[in-house]
């Protein structure tokens, strides 16, 4: 079907203007200092340079050549941070009002070309275009709030003694780490870096370049992150420490901390839980259905598990299936005809290959074990381009009781991949919603207001929803976690200023810190 609904008369083509060769010529024309012919350049001590041996990379869309991380050494990651630490000291004595008038021009360059930023994020992490987009819009809207506030957030408070080091996952390089990146700079701090090894890194030179123009003291590093860590985490040079991913790697970096008595931010994966018990409103679920597979459930708040009380799962089914059946996968920039507007499609790829086959080969093992295949979907539904590489797809399933033995009963797959478990009791609705020692989100779908506030508490989440999925948020809305889905401080609103400077003498941080645990 096309964008508009009518049939399809044909095979599907590019639409026109958005190739991965039209998206680099105008990175190279809009920003010639970070683009080379076959590369990006790392940023670091105010100035782009070649150093660092670039990988191959493909984009997970169609497995077209794509520009890869140029990948520093250990020593040149230290030279680079002590590089930072001397803009550290300069930048935290600039005025507020013109670190704000930078931030503020930094966000107009990026409103300026916001369509391009979205382009990179499609070809490079597979997004849909309106996800794409999306992802800069919030974080160029996010910032602005902050430019507003920033004199009360501020008050009484100064930068960290060193630079904030960033160390993100691939999903969500705008709207999580470049918002963040500016952020901290406006609080006072200069900023480092490291762009994901997964995907991303043309999206956030093109970002870091516009705001290095304004006189923002960016650094950005490509690297392995087992051989950076200890210029990106341990060193004495770092301020604080900013990590958003796995719960695995996460762990290292907690332990290197506790070590190390640093400030730290570590938002780590949960999986994420939706109970549903004493519930009627099936057709609020079928219409909420869709929204849970948006990028393909690669995003730190995605829901892969619901837990539903076993008297009400056919009534359950009933409403998910007919829902999941109208998901729309495919090529993001696949068309009828050139001109035609961009597809609207609920996800496209996952971050790539090897991954597309961790969740086949996870669902297949599972079903082997005795989980329960629910919902396949069929690649014959997709949209593609005639012949292209679909390696990195993945079709929507759902699977009913995936056994104790499979990563898919007790990890977020991070993948279109959803798993039910039926309960008969509250106290095993609980037990199963709080099945990976914390999450970041949760939802509790019940009819009476009562059972809610009675429950809601004994979920481990930071966030619980009555009924609607929750989400990071932006603008004064605060994040964190509970167990091991977090360590450090929390972040969102002031929160997110608070943990990036520093108050009054003792001051504890909302946050999982190893000596406190303090909620807002």
């Amino acid at each position: 079907m096309t964008a508009a609904g009518a049939p399809d008369t044909g095979p599907l083509t590019l639409k026109s203007g958005t190739s991965w060769t039209d998206a680099w010529h105008r990175c190279r024309t809009v920003a010639p200092e970070a683009f080379r012919d076959d590369r990006v350049l790392n940023l670091w001590d105010a100035g782009w340079r070649t150093d660092g041996r670039v990988l191959p990379a493909a984009s997970p869309v169609d497995g077209t050549p794509i520009a890869g991380p140029p990948r520093i050494d250990a020593e040149t990651a230290h030279r680079a941070v002590r590089a930072s630490l001397d803009q550290h000291r300069a930048w935290r004595h600039v005025p507020l009002p013109e670190r704000r008038a930078r931030v503020a021009a930094t966000l107009d360059a990026l409103a300026q070309h916001r369509e391009l930023l979205a382009m990179l994020l499609v070809w490079e992490i597979g997004k849909p275009w309106r996800s794409a987009r999306a992802d800069v819009d919030r974080a160029v809207d996010g910032v602005r709030w902050y430019l507003d506030g920033i004199e009360d957030m501020l008050d009484g408070r100064a930068p960290l003694d060193g630079p904030v080091s960033n160390i993100a996952s691939w999903n969500y390089p705008m709207s999580v780490l470049v918002h963040a990146l500016l952020v901290q700079a406006l609080a006072g701090n200069a900023v480092i870096a490291k762009t994901p090894t997964d995907g991303g890194v043309a999206c956030l030179t093109l970002a870091c370049a516009l705001a290095a123009r304004d006189g923002l003291p960016v650094t950005l590093l490509s690297g392995s992150g087992r051989e950076l860590s200890q210029a990106l985490v341990r060193a004495p040079e770092i301020g604080c420490v900013s990590f958003v991913g796995g719960r695995d790697t996460g762990a290292d970096v907690a332990t290197a901390l506790a070590d190390l008595g640093k400030r730290h931010i570590l938002e780590q994966e949960g999986l994420n839980t939706w109970g549903i018990w004493n519930f009627t409103d099936w057709d609020a679920l079928t219409r909420t259905v869709p929204k849970l597979f948006d990028y393909a459930k690669q995003r730190c708040t995605a829901y892969p598990r619901f837990v539903v009380q076993r008297q009400r799962f056919d009534a359950f089914l009933a409403a998910y299936l007919p829902a999941v059946r109208t998901l729309r996968v495919g090529h993001p920039l696949a068309v009828a005809a050139p001109d035609d507007p961009y597809p609207a499609l609920d996800f496209g790829p996952v971050i790539n290959a090897a991954k597309a086959k961790e969740l086949h080969d996870q669902v297949a093992e599972a079903v082997d074990r005795g989980a329960v295949p629910l919902h396949r979907g069929s690649a014959a539904d997709a949209r593609f381009l005639p012949g292209q590489d679909t390696s990195a797809y993945v079709q929507p399933v759902t699977l009913l009781n995936p056994p104790r033995s499979s990563p898919l009963h007790h990890a977020e797959p991070f993948g279109p991949v959803d798993t039910i478990v039926l309960v008969d009791t509250e106290a095993e609705l609980l037990a199963a919603m709080n099945a990976s020692n914390g999450a970041l989100v949760a939802t509790l779908s019940t009819d009476d207001p009562a059972t809610y506030d009675r429950l809601a508490p004994q979920i481990r989440a930071f966030k619980v929803g009555h009924g609607v999925p929750r989400s990071r948020g932006d603008r004064d809305e605060l994040f964190g976690g509970h167990g091991a889905s977090w360590h450090g401080a929390f972040v969102g609103g002031e929160l997110l200023v608070r943990a990036v400077t520093r108050g009054p003498a003792g001051e504890r941080l909302p946050g999982n810190f190893p000596d406190h645990h303090l909620m807002p």
